[in-house]
């Protein structure tokens, strides 16, 4: 399967392109800047050093996404919140082929399944086992192909130069950063039974939404990459549900607050030289 094929579909039933962003995301595709921040859960006042927010749209029709446009001095983005879950995240993340943005960057919580990552510490996924439903959509024009388990990745420059801006401004703000291998997952509740397995795979992260993101941005030739601040870790007993210090929580939201921003505000600027 490739892109076209999914705006082939559409304009079967009577879509026409612009129909895709206006009734996806609420806006048309030449309002959205070469680079986009997107985000499951966030709303721009959560990361306050990425920039000014001016709020574009609070509820998309298909999704309920909301858009905003971010501005920080001769830097402008897209700034999107899908909603959580795969399904979600990758119905808003699509649309995104239709415009011509260069750069996504994917922003969020995750949760660790390792000792040595702490709550608040950056994690960089370098790959995602596929553990979603909503991904397998565009894995193949054959929906009898089951790719569960499947390892999917980000982008690889744009990969490499995150890297590179993480170590640097984490090593200026005393931040610990990990590379991670993230399990993409459908659900929290049900996922505790499911760890040992999960860690047995290789995986030292667990999110919602990764595996979709990395096949459908390589589905749009669209470069993405994840950048993630942690938020709990089930092996040390410190999950969603119980666990976390006060402690905890302060150091993470230092690094959402004001190490994120300085390394999505980075990146941006190589980026855009390279």
């Amino acid at each position: 399967m490739d892109y076209n094929d999914l705006i082939s579909g559409m304009k079967r039933f009577g879509a026409c392109d612009e129909d895709v962003c206006i009734n996806s995301l609420g806006i048309a595709s030449n309002m959205i800047h070469d680079d986009v921040v997107i985000t499951p859960g966030w709303e721009p006042q959560r990361v306050p050093g990425l920039g000014k927010a001016e709020l574009l749209i609070s509820s998309a029709p298909l999704y309920g996404s909301k858009v905003w446009n971010v501005k920080n001095g001769d830097i402008e983005m897209t700034f999107i919140k899908t909603g959580c879950g795969a399904p979600a995240f990758m119905d808003t993340l699509l649309p995104l082929g239709m415009s011509k943005c260069k750069r996504i960057i994917f922003i969020s919580s995750v949760g660790a399944l390792d000792t040595k990552i702490g709550i608040g510490d950056i994690v960089i996924p370098e790959y995602s086992v596929c553990g979603d439903g909503a991904s397998r959509y565009i894995a193949s024009d054959k929906l009898g192909m089951d790719v569960f388990g499947e390892k999917v990745y980000p982008d690889t420059s744009l990969l490499k130069l995150l890297k590179i801006e993480t170590e640097n401004i984490c090593n200026e703000n005393n931040v610990k950063w990990h590379i991670g291998k993230a399990f993409c997952t459908d659900t929290i509740f049900a996922q505790f039974p499911h760890i040992d397995s999960i860690i047995n795979m290789g995986c030292n992260l667990v999110d919602m939404e990764t595996a979709a993101a990395f096949r459908a941005a390589k589905l749009m030739e669209k470069p993405l990459v994840s950048l993630f601040c942690v938020s709990d870790n089930t092996i040390a007993n410190k999950s969603l549900i119980s666990g976390r210090t006060q402690d905890d929580e302060a150091y993470r939201l230092f690094v959402r607050r004001e190490v994120i921003p300085k390394i999505i505000l980075n990146l941006i600027k190589v980026g855009r030289c390279t």
